[in-house]
C-alpha cells in the first residue's frame, strides 16, 4: 500500500528564509518515510491564498492548486509557528479555506475527507502548542479528519528567550520521540482507513 503525506507549512517567513516549522515538520515526514509513506512540503505564504471559505475565491486566487494537493494526500501534516501564544494568520487562513470541504461529498453520501488523517506541528518561543494543537484538532475533525492517538508534535522554547528550533545543537530527545509516534501512529490509521473506509451515510 503506498501512502502520501503533505505538509502545509504555515510560517510567515516566504522561501528561502529559515524555518524552524519547516525543520520540525521535515523530521516528521522523514519519519513517516520510515513506515513507507512519502511526501512534501508546501509553503503556503508562497502562494496567493486569498481569505474565504469557498474551494475558489476567484481570479489570482492560489489556493486551488494547493487543494488538488490536500486532496490527493492520504495524511496532512499541518505545521505552525507560534505567534502571541497563536497559530499563525497564515495557518488560520488555511482552516478558512478547508471549510469548503464540508459541503463536498463522495459518491456515498460521505465527507469526502473522512478517510484521510491529519496531525499537528507546532513551533514557537511561547506558550500555546496545547491550544494551537486543540483548535487543529477541532476544525480538522470537524471537515473530516481522523486524528490519530497524540497526533501531534510539538516543540517550545525558553519563555522570554530567542533561540528558534532551528539554533538547537541537537533534536530533544522528548521531541524525537513523539515525532515517532505522530508518524507510526498516523501511517497505521491511514493504511486502517484505506482499507476499511468509514461506511457511506444512511
Amino acid at each position: 500500500m503506498s501512502l502520501t503525506a503533505l505538509v502545509l507549512n504555515c510560517s510567515l517567513k516566504p522561501t528561502p528564509a529559515p524555518s524552524s516549522t519547516e525543520k520540525l515538520a521535515g523530521e516528521v515526514l522523514a519519519a513517516l518515510a520510515g513506515f513507507g509513506v512519502t511526501g512534501h512540503q508546501v509553503r503556503v505564504v508562497d502562494a496567493d491564498v486569498r481569505p474565504g471559505v469557498e474551494k475558489d475565491m476567484g481570479a489570482g486566487d492560489e489556493w486551488p492548486a494547493i487543494r488538488e494537493q490536500v486532496l490527493a494526500a492520504d495524511i496532512l501534516v499541518l505545521a505552525t509557528p507560534t505567534w502571541m501564544g497563536h497559530m499563525s494568520s497564515v495557518a488560520s487562513r488555511v482552516l478558512e479555506r478547508l471549510d469548503a470541504e464540508l459541503s463536498e461529498t463522495d459518491d456515498a453520501g460521505r465527507p469526502h475527507l473522512f478517510g484521510k488523517v491529519a496531525v499537528a506541528v507546532v513551533v514557537g518561543n511561547e506558550d500555546g502548542a496545547h491550544k494551537i494543537t486543540a483548535d487543529f484538532f477541532q476544525a480538522l475533525n470537524d471537515v473530516g479528519y481522523t486524528i490519530p492517538a497524540q497526533g501531534g508534535v510539538y516543540w517550545n522554547g525558553e519563555a522570554m528567550q530567542s533561540v528558534d528550533y532551528n539554533d538547537l545543537d541537537a533534536v530533544p530527545e522528548a521531541v524525537a520521540s513523539q515525532t515517532q509516534t505522530v508518524a507510526r501512529n498516523a501511517a497505521h490509521l491511514a493504511a486502517v482507513l484505506t482499507d476499511r473506509p468509514y461506511p457511506p451515510a444512511s
